[in-house]
């Protein structure tokens, strides 16, 4: 359903409304689901990005009850703080505690967190990994932070122009950043922005006033607007207050 009384976007978006988290978590799996669905069908395998944080847990779980050839689909994420897999920061610990469970743990899974001496290191190391998959992504789902942030691409990056150049031929990276603590590791600009399928899954009036200032060209240069404006289809927004 799309929003009414916003400002002009430039970007052209899909929004969709809902009352609850609740129903925002069971529509977007059952889209993701879909999607997967159609890629296993049409080449035999399935590929999906997801993000960390609190906010999707929810779709997670909702994810999870979806019935899919999931021995058929590989599963990554979209960034990653440099902490060990057993950490409570740890992205891949809450993809495996709240996705990776009975038939969906049949998926492949592709971790960007290894046990090399710096994020630099860690951040080849992924990259090899990564480059091994089907790309371009079937689907990718993004979480957005207050400072208009996405995966790691933090505004105070000290490399963020490289994570988001479009000709970028990494596709993971190290991210430093003051704002982000620790150190991160991130797929760049061109692995995201190429997916079949983008969606943005935001919660809270504050995130949704930020995107429309982003939208809306009050911050043209923040990182999820440099992502929405690189997506190779028409990026779905997911809300809810």
């Amino acid at each position: 359903m799309a929003r009414s009384g916003l400002m002009a976007r430039p970007v052209e978006t899909a929004w969709h409304e809902f009352a609850s988290p609740e129903e925002l978590a069971e529509a977007l799996a059952g889209t993701v689901a879909e999607h997967l669905a159609g890629a296993v069908k049409s080449r035999g395998h399935a590929t999906l990005a997801v993000s960390g944080g609190s906010t999707p847990a929810r779709f997670f779980r909702a994810l999870s009850a979806k019935a899919l050839a999931w021995d058929d689909v590989t599963i990554a994420l979209v960034d990653e703080r440099f902490v060990g897999a057993n950490s409570e920061r740890s992205n891949e610990r809450l993809v495996r505690e709240k996705l990776l469970q009975g038939p969906v743990a049949n998926a492949s899974f592709a971790g960007l967190f290894s046990a090399d001496s710096d994020p630099d290191q860690a951040a080849a190391s992924a990259d090899r990994k990564f480059a091994g998959l089907p790309l371009p992504f079937d689907v990718v789902v993004l979480g957005m932070g207050l400072d208009g942030h996405t995966a790691s691409f933090f505004p105070d990056a000290e490399n963020l122009d490289a994570l988001l150049d479009p000709s970028q031929t990494r596709v993971v990276m190290p991210v430093t950043a003051p704002s982000a603590g620790e150190p991160r590791l991130t797929l760049t600009l061109p692995i995201l922005a190429s997916a079949r399928f983008l969606a943005l899954h935001i919660e809270g009036e504050a995130k949704r006033d930020v995107l429309d200032a982003t939208l809306s060209d009050a911050k043209p240069t923040a990182p999820i607007r440099r992502v929405l404006d690189a997506a190779a289809s028409p990026p779905q927004i997911y809300w809810t207050a």
